[in-house]
């Protein structure tokens, strides 16, 4: 079922449970990742960047097929939008929910340019996500851990302003692979006041990868509701690889070995964030699945 991320993380944040958003980047693992959802009956994100995909109208278009003949509710969501043509293209190429990401412009700044993609987007039923405060970079930790975290304030108003249908919020995580022995930590008394503060509304963890499964538990428990998840997808794929025997005509074997492996991973993690058991087909009070016909 293609829905919007609104349909699926209102009730995410109402039930307070946590939805993975992997990041993919062909059909292959596309439908690796629906085939785990389907086989934990749980709903999906499916996470698309512009720097990771060749033809983003191909792939939406493919992916939106794959998602309406689902079993479980799926939104495809432009991933880290950058200027108002790339997400012109993404809406253009069927994403039913688009990332606005200005989280390193001035919080005016910010308000404004995701204020006027909240306006398109609502106007042909499509949802948004935007970042207050700014998601660092794991290689560079020990500097951007702390360099903008989000404060409760700025959240508060940053969702009255806007309108906006979900906000990824800096709680200590970072994007990308941390230095060996290197682990995150999260800011969880700052997040409980966000989340108390927002009164329910749907956040986000970008950077998941790396980040124990204890303190990815105790985040959804507390008010995390859709997390990106890339590095350790791909991490899982290739060190399968890696380990497979794949000599002479074995070597037709890593497509299924790559694909097997991450979907495994996929599923541990969608374990870990509550959302096993979660899928619901029945169109939710208040919104409504995509159209369709909407983008051919």
């Amino acid at each position: 079922m293609l829905v919007t991320m609104k349909a699926i993380l209102d009730r995410a944040s109402r039930e307070n449970y946590g939805v993975a958003a992997p990041n993919i980047f062909s059909e292959l693992d596309a439908r690796a990742f629906i085939e785990a959802a389907e086989e934990l009956q749980a709903p999906l994100i499916l996470d698309i960047g512009a720097k990771g995909c060749k033809d983003m109208y191909f792939l939406g278009h493919l992916v939106r097929d794959l998602a309406r003949n689902a079993t479980v509710p799926i939104a495809i969501n432009l991933d880290h939008g950058g200027d108002i043509s790339e997400i012109y293209r993404a809406i253009q190429a069927g994403f039913t929910s688009v990332m606005v990401d200005r989280s390193t412009l001035s919080f005016e700044e910010n308000v404004k340019q995701v204020k006027e993609v909240v306006d398109i987007a609502h106007s042909i039923g499509l949802s948004v996500e935007a970042e207050l405060g700014h998601v660092g970079q794991a290689v560079q930790y020990d500097v951007d851990r702390d360099a903008a975290l989000t404060s409760v304030e700025d959240a508060v108003r940053f969702i009255e302003l806007t309108g906006v249908d979900c906000l990824a919020v800096a709680i200590g995580t970072a994007h990308g692979i941390y230095p060996e022995g290197f682990v995150p930590y999260l800011d969880f008394e700052r997040l409980s006041e966000i989340k108390k503060a927002v009164n329910q509304f749907p956040l986000v963890l970008h950077g998941s990868s790396g980040t124990d499964n204890e303190s990815l538990a105790k985040a959804c428990s507390m008010g995390i509701n859709k997390i990106n998840i890339c590095g350790e997808l791909c991490q899982a794929a290739s060190e399968a690889v890696q380990r497979a025997d794949l000599s002479g005509n074995k070597a037709y074997s890593v497509y299924d070995v790559s694909r097997d492996a991450s979907k495994a991973k996929l599923k541990e993690k969608m374990k870990v964030y509550g959302s096993e058991g979660k899928a619901w087909l029945a169109k939710p009070e208040g919104v409504h699945a995509v159209n369709s016909d909407l983008f051919g």
